[in-house]
């Protein structure tokens, strides 16, 4: 059962580093336009990427709590 749960954890470690760097990305190109042209349509744009990726970490985060309580479960 490891050999399966191990990997899948591994994934959504790497899953959850991926979307924190792209949700950090969409909050400086947020910045950088703000200090540009001001708030505009733009800029509300990469908010919504922003918190879009900001989401899918929390996703995976509590999918890789799930799968550790599983292997805590499952260990001798």
């Amino acid at each position: 059962m490891a050999y399966i749960i191990v990997p899948a954890l591994v994934i959504l470690c790497i899953m959850v580093v991926v979307s924190l760097v792209r949700g950090v990305v969409a909050f400086l190109q947020t910045t950088k336009i703000d200090l540009e042209t001001g708030e505009g349509e733009t800029a509300t744009d990469m908010q919504l990427a922003q918190n879009k990726a900001m989401f899918a970490r929390i996703k995976y985060q509590a999918l890789a709590i799930v799968v550790v309580a599983i292997l805590m479960a499952t260990a001798r």
